[in-house]
């Protein structure tokens, strides 16, 4: 099971880790381990409240589509290393992810 670190931006917020399996999302991942992170259109790669930052690991996710970059493009503050996280699905089995969930008290949505 690959290890996901989760840093926050949101200084409320303490860092966690939590392990998930090949196959899943990171949106997934996190949902399923009651770590909050939005997803207003439900991860279907149609909305940026999913909006990540992967700082280690990307070699262990899906390469980022074009679909993906376009909806990056529109997303608050986007870095290089800017994901969504309904996106980013584990191939590996073992490994390290490390990413960081932006500020999300600004958005309004779902908030499962």
């Amino acid at each position: 099971m690959p290890t996901i670190h989760i840093n926050f931006e949101q200084s409320d917020l303490q860092p966690t880790s939590i392990n998930a399996e090949e196959g899943y999302t990171i949106l997934e991942a996190v949902l399923l381990n009651d770590i909050h992170l939005n997803h207003n259109c439900g991860g279907v790669c149609a909305c940026t409240t999913c909006h990540i930052y992967v700082e280690q690991g990307d070699d262990l996710i899906e390469e980022i589509s074009e679909k993906e970059e376009d909806y990056i493009d529109r997303a608050i503050n986007p870095r290089l290393e800017s994901r969504l996280a309904c996106q980013c699905l584990l191939l590996e089995d073992e490994g390290e992810i490390s990413i960081v969930i932006p500020d999300q008290s600004g958005i309004i949505g779902h908030e499962h």
